[in-house]
């Protein structure tokens, strides 16, 4: 009984969101801005409502001895608020996508055919304990015309109930359904089981998190899914490298922000410069507190390593800890990245431009990069405003996932009593 209970709650909320979805989706480009400018107000305004918020989480994480990588996603700070603020400032400043006519022609017999976008309607977020994602999300999917149902992780519930509720009463207070955006607030995992089950209703499931969430997501639901999968990203060292720019861009690579799926977890090195390249790279990773973990070439220039082993070079460390492997040419390191990578992100350092382009060519990834870190696959980087995910899949989306990527399209055809023969 109480399963069914549960269920007819998930269900009760996902009808409402349905509901206001097609209120949201014919809400006029000006409408939309000015609620977003009233929501980035509704966090500065609030910040020291949400640092309180987020320190009750810290407190909770810190007593059950969480890793300091899953805290440090955790954490808020003023910084961080202001961040999610500006996104949402973007994300206003961008065109509206629905509406937009993606292509048009005529038919002989007169009829006019226009592909044109629209969104996709009730879209389900399940993500871990990153807060700023609520807010991301909720500005996406409000621009886009969906509306969104978001179930964040237990460990962020404060975080996330505090932007929640401040961003639900600007939708209020703006004379719209306050179902156009939910937060699930019960931590109850059966929650996730309900929901994932509602496909009648909800018309995309997003999961944003590690790979078990994102494989449980895929394994149960009944709904659609685009996976925001792990980032086993690469970063391939040509011969003809700059190596004083390739180091800067490994540092920041790996370094600048490990937690994250965008930062590089395998170094790929040529021969021909390894043993003038490894040497200095290691010491100042070693210097930054990254744990290397090499080959067997990679350890016979530098000694006093961990020998990588084959699980290694699948690994998602999200963490100070780098695999490194010395390779022949750019062809084993495209051939090493399409094995072992997860389609996210991957880039090459060189000045040989036929290997950049056969690098881009070859490379099966969402993101590939020349002479650039790998750090910029991100939404607002993009010039997206925020992204809803980074999807490693193929269909429909790929890549950062921005305002158009929420969206979907019909066609609409215009006659003048035509019939068909």
């Amino acid at each position: 009984m109480r399963k069914e209970l549960l269920r007819n709650r998930l269900l009760k909320i996902a009808r409402e969101a349905e509901k206001a979805s097609f209120i949201l989706a014919s809400l006029s480009p000006e409408k939309k801005n000015a609620v977003l400018e009233a929501m980035v107000e509704a966090l500065v305004g609030n910040k020291d409502e949400i640092l309180k918020a987020n320190k009750k989480d810290l407190a909770c994480a810190q007593k059950k001895g969480l890793s300091a990588v899953f805290v440090e996603r955790l954490t808020l700070n003023e910084k961080r608020i202001r961040e999610m603020a500006d996104s949402l400032k973007e994300i206003a400043k961008l065109n509206d996508p629905v509406g937009e006519v993606i292509k048009s022609w005529s038919r002989p017999n007169g009829l006019l055919i226009s592909k044109v976008r629209v969104p996709i309607g009730v879209i389900l977020i399940i993500y871990e304990s990153r807060p700023n994602v609520t807010s991301d999300c909720i500005g996406l999917c409000f621009k886009s015309g969906n509306s969104v149902i978001l179930r964040g992780g237990s460990d962020a519930i404060h975080s996330n109930r505090a932007i929640y509720r401040l961003l639900e009463n600007v939708v209020d207070s703006a004379g719209l359904p306050k179902a156009v955006l939910h937060l699930v607030q019960m931590i109850d995992r059966k929650a996730v089981d309900v929901l994932l089950s509602l496909d009648e209703v909800i018309d995309l499931v997003m999961p944003r998190g590690g790979e078990s969430l994102i494989k449980e997501v895929h394994d149960k639901s009944k709904i659609p899914v685009i996976k925001h999968y792990k980032g086993v990203c690469h970063a391939y060292i040509d011969d003809s490298a700059d190596l004083p720019m390739a180091q800067r861009i490994i540092l920041n690579a790996k370094v600048q922000r490990p937690a994250v799926c965008n930062a590089i977890e395998t170094l790929l090195v040529s021969e021909k410069i390894a043993r003038n390249f490894l040497p200095t790279m290691i010491e100042s990773l070693e210097d930054a507190k990254v744990e290397i973990r090499g080959c067997a070439k990679t350890k016979g220039i530098v000694k006093n390593i961990k020998r990588a082993t084959q699980v290694d070079w699948g690994t998602e460390y999200l963490d100070l800890i780098l695999s490194v492997k010395v390779v022949s040419d750019v062809n084993e390191a495209i051939a090493h990245i399409n094995h072992f990578g997860s389609n996210h992100s991957d880039m090459i350092v060189t000045q040989d431009q036929a290997n950049a382009e056969k690098f881009l060519r070859e490379v099966d990834s969402a993101c590939v990069y020349v002479n650039a870190s790998t750090r910029f696959t991100d939404g607002y980087q993009f010039g997206f405003g925020a992204e809803i995910g980074i999807s490693t899949d193929k269909l429909h989306a790929r890549g950062p996932m921005g305002l158009e990527e929420l969206t979907t399209y019909k066609y609409v055809i215009r006659g003048s009593g035509q019939i068909r023969e």
